[in-house]
This record gives structure tokens, C-alpha cells and sequence, in this order.
């Protein structure tokens, strides 16, 4: 009897600590996260477009509202503007490849609807001069938005979980 109440217990205990658990992320809508530079071995790793089922679930009808809005305004020649993103995201990993720019980083890149975030570590200031217009020159990216932090200290940026 006692052997079975403690075994009660014990599993009583996984079950609230498996409660608290963070629930899992994922990348719902396939929006390309792309790392362009890893020199910083101790700059967190963005959170980028992962989200729980729930934000989600939460996100998918405003998604579907701001894609097609570019289009009914006759600002994109697509019917969607994250149709555009794959590609954002191609010409981007090239040019961070052929260029020796921003060598001194950890930088991460997500493409959502002609949008780029920038996320990750730089090794001071002058370090990340010129990203945001590096980055606008890409054909059909509309905004750049840059959140750095220099060094690894704490990001201004939402961290993916430790798992």
C-alpha cells in the first residue's frame, strides 16, 4: 500500500511539473528564418516567427487579412504578400554571402509579408551601422526592422525556449 501511494505521488509530481512545461513552438506558417552570420557563439537565438498553437491560431485571420491587403491596395503585383517572402529570403542568404559586411555578428533574419526582421547580437555600435539599408536594398522588402543588442547580453528580442 505504501509502495503504491508513493508511486501515486511520484506521478503526481511529473504530471503537475509536465504541466508547467512551456508548450512547444513551431514555425505555423512556414515563414522563412533564415541565420546569416553566427560570430557570436553566446547571442540567444531569436524566437523569429515560432509560435505555440495558440498565438497561432490567434495570428491566422490578421496573416490572412495584411497578405492580401497589399495586393487590394495595388501595392503588390502578387495576390498575397507573403508570396513574396521566399524569395526576400533567398536574395538575402546570397547577398550575406557574398559580403563580408556585419562579419563581427550572430544575425538571424525572419521574412513575413515583405517585412525583415533583424534579430542578434553585433560586437559594438559601429558594428551594425548600415544593416537596415544593406537589407532595403533587397528587391521587395518594404521595412526593415532591426532588433540588436551589442554583445550577448540581455536581447531586446524574444528568445526561442530551452528545450
Amino acid at each position: 500500500m505504501r509502495a503504491r501511494a508513493w508511486s501515486l505521488g511520484y506521478c503526481l509530481i511529473l504530471a503537475c511539473g509536465a504541466a508547467r512545461t512551456a508548450p512547444p513552438v513551431k514555425n505555423w506558417f512556414h515563414d522563412p528564418f533564415i541565420q546569416v552570420r553566427n560570430r557570436i557563439a553566446s547571442c540567444p537565438v531569436p524566437l523569429g516567427p515560432f509560435a505555440t498553437e495558440a498565438e497561432m491560431k490567434q495570428q491566422a485571420h490578421s496573416r490572412i487579412e495584411r497578405g492580401t491587403s497589399c495586393w487590394l491596395a495595388k501595392q503588390c503585383a502578387k495576390p498575397n504578400a507573403y508570396m513574396y517572402d521566399a524569395d526576400i529570403a533567398a536574395d538575402l542568404r546570397r547577398r550575406f554571402a557574398q559580403s563580408r559586411r556585419f562579419a563581427d555578428a550572430s544575425l538571424w533574419l525572419t521574412v513575413q509579408r515583405r517585412f525583415v526582421y533583424v534579430e542578434g547580437c553585433v560586437s559594438s555600435r559601429n558594428a551594425a551601422a548600415g544593416i537596415e539599408v544593406f537589407i532595403k536594398r533587397t528587391p521587395d522588402v518594404q521595412l526593415v526592422i532591426a532588433n540588436i543588442t551589442v554583445g550577448s547580453g540581455k536581447p531586446n528580442y524574444a528568445v526561442m525556449p530551452e528545450r
